[in-house]
Formats: structure tokens, sequence, C-alpha cells
């Protein structure tokens, strides 16, 4: 019943709107667009300058993502993925470019591996959960699933060790 109802509601506003519409003149009409055109440009460049920092950047990281041959993920797994590389950029122990120079000789730090494995510094850990964060995250990036992952995986495999040390 309700949507019997709707449905005449609906046809109501469009015969008015459209009544309305056949009454004015179409210089009217054309004003009223292009102000209306206007406005919403306006409010896209707005919403851009405010947001565009967080809208653009994930899209942008899935399609390099694409480039290093990544197949078969999820859209979950990715931005796991790029939380992770994110972590390792701002840390400067990864970079997409293999001729700079990165600090992946030298030893990560235990928070640094903590956040790496996704795990919570504070709470208390068992070698399972480190196990499972480990597993988890080289479900993604195993050299055997894409072969540029290589680096990523040592810099896990080497937080594993670390977190793991930490524990015993």
């Amino acid at each position: 019943m309700n949507i019997i109802i709707y449905t005449l509601v609906f046809l109501g506003i469009i015969y008015f709107l459209l009544k309305l519409v056949a009454n004015t003149s179409s210089k009217k009409i054309s004003k009223h667009l292009r102000k209306l055109i206007f406005l919403g440009l306006i409010i896209l460049a707005i919403l851009l300058v405010v947001a565009g920092k967080f809208l653009l950047s994930i899209p942008l990281t899935l399609l390099s993502l694409a480039l290093v041959k990544l197949k078969g993920f999820s859209i979950f797994q990715l931005i796991g993925l790029f939380r992770l590389i994110q972590t390792l950029r701002q840390n400067g122990r990864f970079s997409f470019n293999q001729n700079q120079n990165v600090k992946n000789s030298s030893t990560l730090t235990l928070e640094e591996a903590y956040k790496i494995l996704n795990l919570d510094i504070k709470k208390n850990i068992t070698k399972d959960d480190v196990k499972n964060a480990y597993i988890k995250i080289q479900k993604k990036i195993h050299p055997d699933i894409s072969p540029e992952t290589t680096r990523l995986s040592t810099i896990v495999n080497e937080a594993k060790e670390i977190v793991l040390k930490n524990i015993s």
C-alpha cells in the first residue's frame, strides 16, 4: 500500500515540475541552469580542496599497486598493503625506486616492528598472535605471489623476528 502512495506522490511532483518547466521561458531556464552548474562546480572545487588529500590518495596508490602487478587481491587486502607501505615509507625503510638509498640494512626498532605487524605494543602479545599477524601479511606480499614485493617481505620477516625476540 505504501508503494502506491509513494508512486502517486512521485508522479505528482514530476507533473508539477514538468508543468513549471513548460510554462517557463527557455531564457529563464538556461539562466538558472548556468547558475546551478556554476554553484555545483564551486562546491566540487571546495570539496576537492578540503578533502582532495584523502579522496585522491587511495585511488592513486591502488593504481600504482596495479603497476606492481599485484593480481587477485580484494580491495581490503590492497588497503592493508597500502597501510604497510605507508608505514615503511614514513620510516624511510621502503621506496618504489630501488636505486634510492633506503635504510633497509639497519635494524628496525621494536615500535616499528609492532607497527609493521599491525600489533599494539601496549597489549600482552603471544607468539601465536605474532605468527598470525605475520602470516596474514605474508599472504599478501610473499615473493611467490609477486616477485616485486621481495623487499617488503624481508622487512616483515625482520619485524617478526624482532617482536618474537622481545616476547621471549
